[in-house]
């Protein structure tokens, strides 16, 4: 699987710089999962973790929803893995759960999100709340919140990736 990367580009306006940093991270982390087959992609990383790269794609499905989807667009999108009983269900994979399924409900999460942002400026404030956070939240907020979010766990990917077949690298 060939996947493209695009870096941000240097001299873009404030929405565009954002958007662009948002979108390499979702691509890295593509990228960290291309090329794998099912019994790598959900290896855990080392006992007792769960994290699997598997996992960390239906953790940012799940991530894009809640922000874009609930709290951006106050839209009605229970969790996609998760749930009260089992808070960490993105992680907790069972037999059933495939690559397949995980990877086309990450792709239609950032449709959506993508979708939704474009109805808002950067100044903003959600129509939803978050649950943790009890003052209006911007749509700059969120896109800044993402790309942490997206460079944390993409850190994560990276060990996973190293320990799993050697590949290092950006």
């Amino acid at each position: 699987m060939t996947i493209k990367r695009t870096d941000p580009a240097t001299n873009a306006d404030e929405r565009s710089t954002l958007e662009g940093f948002l979108d390499y991270h979702r691509q890295t982390l593509e990228l960290k999962c291309a090329d794998l087959d099912d019994a790598q992609l959900r290896t855990a990383s080392v006992p007792p973790s769960e994290l699997s790269l598997m996992g960390l794609v239906r953790h940012m499905a799940d991530v894009e929803r809640n922000w874009f989807r609930r709290v951006l667009a106050n839209e009605d999108a229970g969790p996609l893995h998760y749930s009260d009983e089992d808070p960490d269900g993105e992680f907790h994979l069972t037999d059933t759960d495939t690559w397949e399924d995980a990877y086309a409900a990450w792709q239609a999460e950032m449709a959506a999100a993508r979708s939704n942002a474009a109805r808002f400026a950067l100044d903003d404030v959600s129509e939803g709340r978050s649950r943790l956070i009890e003052e209006p939240i911007t749509l700059r907020w969120i896109y800044n919140h993402m790309i942490e979010e997206y460079a944390r766990h993409n850190g994560h990917a990276d060990l996973l990736r190293e320990r799993l077949d050697g590949a290092t690298g950006e």
